[in-house]
């Protein structure tokens, strides 16, 4: 079964779909000019300036913290030791080169998934590319909108947001605290519980106070590392350039990579982690109290800049300079060795700490995605029996191997980006209009502004 797999995700994570994820970030980028780079400080600012003036279930903010919440997982610290322990250093670029391109990607999501939200039975907000798909390409694309759904639901339940995680969180306690996983699964299975059934407010405001303080941890841990490692940092940071366009030498417990090897690992990995171009994040975007669909837009691809640009960027260079990279552990075993090399005694706590609430947020995220899904699909009455089913699958995941839950996941992630992939392509003229509309509105506003505060100089003059 597990060799079926194998070949199955080779498959699907092929050439055709790579060139489709990077090649819809490179046309995104163009049409909007740069805007992932003319635009970031504005994106960011507006992560607390958002006037959350619109319709919508939560916040602009919270909005973003469900969906980092979701993104910020395993991918961080399993998935980039993965990536390099198989690709080597240079996978860390490629991991940046598709963050770069994805950017683009995650501010198309958060613009079509506001410009076409519905609101469903119960009257609240329901989007993603299972609606845009639908209402922007048209009815007799409902099929794909259909495909999106089944996948999705799927990545929730048996990829991303559940076995992956779970596992995570109940090896890595068991190993650091000798913590049977069956009582650390029956204590996640239970928070989950208590969390998921409260809906979209709950899981938001969870994650809103989560995923800062995790971030921030784990962030200034990893920039103490590279402080100690300054004198070699430099030299790792040459190595992960020139890595990514030739082959890394065998060294130690590294057997050696080629740059296809390199660029296929890194950008797999990354794009599990952000997430961009997957279709996830637009879900709960759709749901923020914002009038603007590039509001939202801008805000939800700083997700991507900061789950992969920072957060990435710190465990990969951490594993490069620590030197760990070549030995002989793996996965998580292989970035808290990273950690232990600068804090010996305290190391297994701190990266303990981040990969629980990491796997953790990611599993209460990803359960509203499915959720809305299994919306679409079967209409509120749905939601319910899903949450129910995702509870019970959160206590199963300890029961399956690493080896077959990574491959599941990969697979699952890999067809749920296909239909989400071709609606970008499809509406991107839409993202385009929307985008001239928010800024060509705004510099009107701002032209007003100076023209009465010029005019009230001038009486001042006058008057004086």
């Amino acid at each position: 079964m597990l060799e079926f797999l194998n070949a199955f995700n080779s498959f699907v994570w092929g050439p055709p779909l790579m060139i489709l994820l990077i090649g819809t970030g490179i046309m995104l980028t163009i049409r909007l000019g740069l805007l992932q780079v003319v635009k970031l400080p504005k994106a960011l600012s507006l992560i607390f300036s958002a006037r959350n003036n619109g319709s919508g279930d939560v916040s602009s903010f919270q909005a973003l913290c469900t969906a980092l919440a979701a993104t910020v997982g395993t991918g961080n610290i399993v998935g980039v030791a993965t990536a390099v322990k198989l690709g080597g250093p240079g996978a860390l670029f490629w991991m940046w080169i598709a963050a770069f391109f994805g950017t683009a990607t995650k501010y198309a999501e958060g613009v079509l998934a506001v410009k076409y939200r519905t609101m469903d039975a119960n009257g609240n907000a329901s989007g993603g590319p299972m609606y845009y798909i639908e209402q922007g390409l048209g009815k007799s694309y409902k099929p794909l909108a259909v495909m999106f759904a089944i996948f999705g639901a799927m990545t929730a339940a048996l990829g991303s947001g559940t076995f992956t995680q779970v596992n995570a969180i109940t090896s890595i306690v068991n190993v650091s605290f000798d913590v049977p996983v069956y009582y650390t699964a029956a204590v996640l299975t239970v928070l989950v519980a208590v969390i998921t059934i409260g809906g979209l407010q709950s899981i938001a405001k969870v994650a809103s106070k989560i995923v800062p303080f995790m971030a921030a941890l784990y962030v200034i841990s990893a920039i103490s590392i590279l402080v100690m490692y300054a004198d070699v940092l430099p030299a790792a940071i040459k190595l992960v350039i020139d890595s990514a366009f030739n082959t890394t030498a065998a060294s130690g417990g590294f057997l050696g990579a080629s740059v296809m090897l390199a660029m296929r690992s890194g950008i797999a990995r990354g794009i599990y982690s952000n997430e961009a171009g997957l279709g996830s994040a637009p879900i709960v975007a759709a749901a923020a109290k914002t009038k603007w669909p590039a509001e939202q837009g801008l805000i939800s691809m700083t997700g991507t800049f900061i789950d992969t640009i920072i957060i990435c960027t710190m465990t990969g260079l951490t594993l490069i300079v620590s030197g760990v990279w070549c030995g002989d552990v793996n996965g998580a075993a292989m970035t808290e060795a990273a950690f232990a090399s600068a804090f010996p005694s305290i190391a297994k706590y701190l990266l303990t700490g981040g990969l629980v609430l990491f796997a953790f947020s990611t599993i209460i995220g990803w359960c509203y995605y499915g959720e809305r899904c299994i919306e679409y699909l079967f209409g509120v009455k749905g939601i319910m029996p899903y949450r129910l089913v995702y509870i019970g699958l959160v206590g199963a995941g300890v029961f399956l191997k690493l080896e077959t839950i990574w491959v599941i996941a990969d697979i699952v992630n890999g067809l749920m980006a296909i239909p989400n992939l071709i609606a970008l392509v499809g509406l991107s003229g839409v993202v385009v209009a929307e985008t001239k509309r928010y800024f060509e509105y705004f510099e009107r506003v701002n032209a007003r502004k100076y023209s009465i505060e010029h005019a009230h100089e001038e009486v001042g003059v006058v008057a004086e």
